[in-house]
C-alpha cells in the first residue's frame, strides 16, 4: 500500500478543479486520486492541510467521499517546533516545511507543484500528479 501526503495547493487543485492553459492541475489531482482510490491506496492529511482549507472555506465534510482512503493526522510540537526553525533558516513558509515533516514521518509521498519544496528535498523528494499518474 502507497501513501500520498498533498500539499495544500494539491487539495486546492482538485476541490476548484484548477485548470491553466496547457496545464490541466485539477485533471491531474482528479486522475491521481482515482488511481489511489482504485489500488486502495492512502491519501494523508493533516490538520495542517484542514487549517489551510478552513481559512479558504473548507470543511473537513469536503473529504466525505474519499474517507475509506484518507488517514487523518496531527502536527506535533516537535514538528511544529522543528518546521519554525527550518521555516526561520531557510526562508520559506512554516507551513510548507510542516508538510514536508509530515509527509516524511508517515512514510508518504509528498504531492506539490510549490518551488518552496525545492528547499526541503534534503528532508523528503517532491512528486508532481502529472508524473504519478
Amino acid at each position: 500500500m502507497k501513501r500520498y501526503y498533498f500539499d495544500t495547493s494539491i487539495w486546492l487543485d482538485f476541490l476548484e478543479n484548477r485548470n491553466e492553459l496547457n496545464f490541466p492541475k485539477g485533471v491531474y489531482a482528479k486522475k491521481l486520486i482515482e488511481k489511489i482510490i482504485k489500488n486502495n491506496d492512502v491519501i494523508i492529511i493533516s490538520d495542517n492541510n484542514l487549517y489551510e482549507l478552513n481559512v479558504l472555506g473548507y470543511l473537513k465534510s469536503d473529504f466525505d467521499d474519499l474517507l475509506h482512503n484518507i488517514e487523518f493526522i496531527e502536527s506535533t510540537n516537535r514538528q511544529l517546533n522543528r518546521a519554525k526553525d527550518i521555516s526561520m533558516n531557510r526562508k520559506i513558509p512554516k507551513r510548507d516545511v510542516l508538510h514536508a515533516l509530515l509527509a516524511k514521518h508517515c512514510g508518504a509521498r509528498l504531492v506539490s507543484y510549490d518551488n518552496h519544496f525545492n528547499k526541503t528535498l534534503d528532508l523528503i523528494k517532491v512528486n508532481k500528479t502529472k508524473d504519478l499518474i
